[in-house]
């Protein structure tokens, strides 16, 4: 049972999952950035390795990861961070986004490795499951969970196989698109999760265009086990890159809003 696991299944209380980027905008600020969002009260994390080509990301986290590049990040410096976060703090759940080309280049010693720096969950984005056998089996024979996506105008048929497939928490996906923040989302987008509870008890995950507080409390009353906030903690980066105790201080407050004692 990895950390994902105990913390589904420890309480009736719903995740909030904060994203980051490793090495934004470097090693040492990015870090402390990622460690006020768990001081503050987030429930796990979710990091991304930077890409040169983040297919699914939109203009946000594309320039995050690029900031991350040009700050001189590589595969085995996020390594390195992740073992650092996991000895900070050993019950917190850590997912990996990853492009799958980052884990196919390196083979299978990649995968002992994460779990090795204490890595519980993966997914990648850009992996079809038709074409995932071998990426699924080599995350259970090293004991990390497998996150599939599920997209807007996934059928229940393929839906029902990716909840299969996955094993830490299934990643739905909130609307069309790439990753970003969006003002509003339809009214299908909660009725959506509550249509895919019916073909599983396994914990979803929503994200993709979550940017409010209100927006993640909404899909929580859907029925999503969790919420990840991305993007918008990117843009505060990016708005604070000359005072980055603001953006730090803003993701704070965020995550204090919502796991205040009065609050959710």
């Amino acid at each position: 049972m990895n950390r994902f696991d105990s913390a589904f299944q420890g309480s009736d209380r719903k995740l909030f999952v904060p994203f980051f980027t490793l090495g934004d905008p470097n090693r040492e600020e990015g870090l402390a950035l990622v460690r006020a969002a768990v001081d503050a009260g987030a429930d796990a994390v979710e990091l991304g390795f930077p890409f040169s080509d983040p297919i699914t990301d939109g203009p946000i986290n594309q320039r995050s990861m690029q900031r991350s590049l040009q700050a001189g990040t590589t595969y085995d410096a996020c390594v390195d961070m992740v073992r650092e976060l996991r000895g900070d703090y050993p019950d917190l759940p850590i997912g990996l986004l990853l492009y799958y080309n980052l884990l196919f280049k390196r083979g299978p010693g990649a995968y002992a490795e994460l779990a090795e720096v204490g890595v519980d969950a993966v997914v990648c984005s850009d992996l079809p499951v038709e074409e995932a056998d071998e990426h699924v089996g080599l995350l259970r024979e090293h004991g990390l969970g497998c996150i599939q996506m599920v997209a807007p105008n996934t059928p229940a048929e393929r839906a029902a196989r990716l909840f299969e497939s996955s094993s830490a928490f299934t990643y739905v996906i909130s609307r069309f698109g790439t990753t970003g923040p969006s003002a509003r989302f339809e009214d299908d987008s909660a009725q959506r999760i509550r249509s895919l509870r019916g073909l599983t008890d396994k914990p979803m995950v929503v994200g993709f265009g979550v940017s409010t507080r209100s927006q993640v409390v909404d899909f929580w009353d859907a029925g999503a086990d969790g919420v990840i906030v991305g993007s918008h903690f990117s843009l505060l980066v990016e708005r604070n890159l000359d005072d980055l105790g603001v953006a730090r201080k803003e993701i704070e407050d965020f995550v204090r809003a919502l796991r205040t004692p009065d609050g959710v």
